[in-house]
């Protein structure tokens, strides 16, 4: 079958919950978008798929969540044939109108008339004395290591961190049969407590958190709040041997493991966004700078669109939501006409996802006071292996308080993962050290590629991914003659 040329068109970033709702909008409209994907299938992080090979059941994989991930993945599944889709593939940088993307060792480029940009998040991490020991995971890769590869990142795990994903992979882990040593929580129990009138704009999600909680308790597995992680325990050969901390009394404990995993709530991937020159604004119930849109989803460059995670923090069922609602913009704009009510009840059901989410940051706050008294020696870039002292030392001798000056100096934020687990920290520690407010610090600028990329790339045409099978079911790359 002859592939078709491509012309500018709308393009779709991700396939989770929200680029799966917002794909599922566009074709009911009958456009055919791009897909374009990092991971081999859709789902995204949260509901990720299992190999082929593997036979799990969705209540295995998804607990509570199964039917709504089931629903979502037999959507996305009855649409193929209707849409292009290119998995994985990784959009490496974005210029005008432009992105390039990347799979295996080729690459090209696609022009697009929309972008809807639904590029998920990843963990956000604090420092700790010892986390740069082998045998230490942000709770995304450990929960990546039991859905795809169906095995524990040790034998013996503490989960340390804040926020509901916490509690959710700790109970994954000991649904599943692993040795959870204890949950280490650094948001004391009041604040949950504080947060309930918020909370409770979604009672379904609040008792779901609690009955993880309490299944935890249930299997006999330590869960303390109000915790100050002193140190992972360990040394550079035999990697971690134990987690130390003070507990909500301030008394000194230690839990043995040989793995971490750790995570405080998420952090927008908003590397796209920010190389499409959207405008950001500062958050400060998060402490983080997220990118400006509208009630639906529009940013602030004409013709690009936030959708989930990519752009707030709010869950999947908001994902979904906004997904869709960033179709229905993209169809308005297009002059198209959209079901006036369906995009009120979308925003309706976002207010809500919305108040339940500040709840959350009221409830497991970021702890900026421990990123700003972390010890000298503490590596706080693990790319780089920069520690907080030498970070220190850099502005105080430079006067750097803004982090890309910073970054200039010191390199921290320069390595592989381009600043996504030492950004925030790092600018605390910046704030703490000039004296000065954190959204002073300002924030790291994404710079292309926003991922590494292999040392050769050949260049291909984009029709030469862009091939259907005869079936037309079953969108797949048709590799380049000039490629592998």
């Amino acid at each position: 079958m002859a592939a078709a040329a491509v012309e500018p068109r709308v393009v779709v970033v991700g396939a989770g919950p929200a680029g799966s709702r917002c794909v599922e909008a566009l074709v009911k409209a009958g456009i055919r978008p791009l897909v374009i994907d990092e991971s081999a299938r859709s789902g995204g992080q949260i509901y990720r798929r299992q190999p082929d090979n593997f036979t799990r059941s969705a209540e295995q994989l998804y607990g509570s969540e199964a039917a709504k991930a089931t629903r979502l993945h037999k959507s996305f599944d009855g649409l193929q044939g209707r849409f292009d889709y290119w998995p994985e593939s990784l959009i490496w940088n974005l210029a005008g109108n432009r992105i390039f993307v990347v799979r295996g060792a080729q690459q090209c480029s696609v022009e697009f008339s929309s972008l809807v940009i639904c590029s998920g998040a990843t963990d956000r991490l604090l420092p700790v004395p010892g986390w740069n020991y082998s045998g230490c995971y942000s709770l995304g890769g450990a929960q990546i290591a039991l859905k795809a590869q169906a095995c524990a990142i040790g034998a013996e795990v503490v989960f340390m961190g804040t926020g509901p994903l916490l509690y959710l992979v700790a109970a994954q882990y000991a649904k599943a049969g692993a040795r959870v040593a204890g949950v280490l929580d650094t948001s004391p129990f009041y604040r949950r407590v504080a947060a309930l009138p918020d909370l409770l704009a979604n009672p379904r999600a609040l008792y779901h958190g609690l009955g993880l909680t309490a299944s935890l308790y249930l299997k006999g597995v330590p869960v303390y709040s109000g915790v100050e992680p002193l140190a992972i325990e360990g040394d550079a050969a035999a990697g971690v041997s134990a987690v130390r901390f003070r507990d909500g009394r301030g008394r000194e404990k230690q839990l043995h493991c040989d793995a971490v995993a750790m995570g405080y709530h998420l952090r927008p991937e908003t590397q796209l966004a920010d190389l499409a020159r959207c405008q950001f604004d500062f958050d400060a119930s998060t402490r983080q700078w997220l990118p400006r849109i509208d009630r639906d989803g529009r940013s602030t460059v004409a013709d690009i669109y936030l959708a989930g995670d990519g752009a707030r923090i709010r869950g999947a069922d908001a994902a979904e939501a906004s997904g869709e609602l960033a179709a229905l913009a993209l169809l308005a704009d297009r002059g198209q006409a959209v079901d006036s009510q369906r995009v009120a009840r979308l925003q309706q059901q976002l207010g809500q996802l919305e108040r339940f989410a500040r709840g959350l940051a009221k409830a497991f706050p970021w702890p900026h006071q421990l990123a700003a008294q972390l010890a000298d020696a503490t590596v706080l870039c693990r790319c780089e292996v920069v520690t907080v002292g030498e970070m220190r030392s850099t502005i105080a001798l430079t006067g750097a308080s803004e982090a890309n000056r910073a970054k200039a100096f010191s390199r921290v934020g320069m390595g592989r993962c381009q600043g996504r687990y030492c950004a925030n920290a790092g600018a605390e520690v910046i704030a703490a050290a000039t004296d000065g407010d954190i959204c002073s610090a300002g924030r790291l600028r994404a710079q292309a590629p926003v991922k590494p990329l292999p040392l050769a790339l050949v260049e291909v045409a984009p029709e030469d991914w862009l091939e259907v099978s005869a079936e037309g079911v079953d969108p797949v790359l048709k590799p380049a003659e000039a490629g592998l």
